[in-house]
């Protein structure tokens, strides 16, 4: 699902006060308890040759097209690992 830059915008222009969040429970010490805290992968600089098709296919998907270039590639590694 993607929203619109546009949509991005109203929903940030709503005031917090406007923003009912009556369906929210408040998080209490319970739901804190077993809380941990999972730093995010950290990813290796590499230099890698594709063909330039390959690359603008992927750069055509706008920002963060290094971040599903490594998605696939971890897919196909997760697929094949257990061949």
């Amino acid at each position: 699902m993607s929203i619109s830059k546009k949509r991005l915008k109203e929903l940030a222009d709503i005031p917090d006060s406007e923003i009912d969040t009556s369906d929210i429970p408040e998080l209490d010490e319970e739901f804190w308890k077993n809380a941990k805290l999972v730093m995010p992968e950290t990813k290796k600089p590499v230099s890698l040759r594709v063909d330039r098709e390959v690359l603008d296919w992927f750069k055509k998907g706008g920002s963060g097209y290094q971040s599903r270039m490594n998605a696939v590639l971890k897919a196909y590694m997760e697929a094949h690992m257990n061949v």
